[in-house]
């Protein structure tokens, strides 16, 4: 765990630690079970181009817990987030390989609000493409 930052020592632009999250058919149904989201559109190929999708796609909450852990990282305590949202604007297509995807995810300080507070934004990408939008994290510093 990271040591507590201070709200002072932050700045506007402060580049948090890029992380990259690999995303296999393996993982999706680890967290299928863990969240109780069996849809067929992350597990099951035909059902999901028989939808309109491409292939499996990873859970939408998965990637946005991915893209979270940069901030709670960073923060060294995921208690200090007060406030996180994104939209979902590109699904995580994960074919059925031994690569599967990888979610890279990077933030930034975008502002230093009042109590001691900072708004983060995150940009996560996959294949190209940015998988959230809006993604802005508000963090409580010491």
């Amino acid at each position: 765990m990271a040591a507590t930052l201070a709200y002072d020592d932050v700045e506007v632009g402060t580049e948090l630690p890029a992380q990259t999250f690999p995303v296999t058919r393996a993982t999706l149904v680890r967290y299928a079970g863990a969240s109780g989201d069996f849809n067929p559109i992350h597990w099951n190929e035909k059902f999901a181009r028989e939808v309109g999708l491409p292939d499996v796609i990873a859970h939408g909450m998965f990637t946005m817990a991915s893209a979270a852990r940069v901030v709670t990282d960073w923060a060294g305590d995921p208690g200090a987030v007060v406030e996180y949202g994104v939209r979902f604007t590109k699904p995580v297509v994960v074919p059925n390989d031994d690569q599967g995807a990888v979610v890279e995810v990077s933030a930034k300080v975008a502002a230093k609000l009042d109590d001691r507070q900072v708004r983060v934004d995150l940009t996560a990408m996959c294949a190209g493409q940015k998988v959230l939008g809006m993604a802005r994290a508000v963090v409580r510093l010491a």
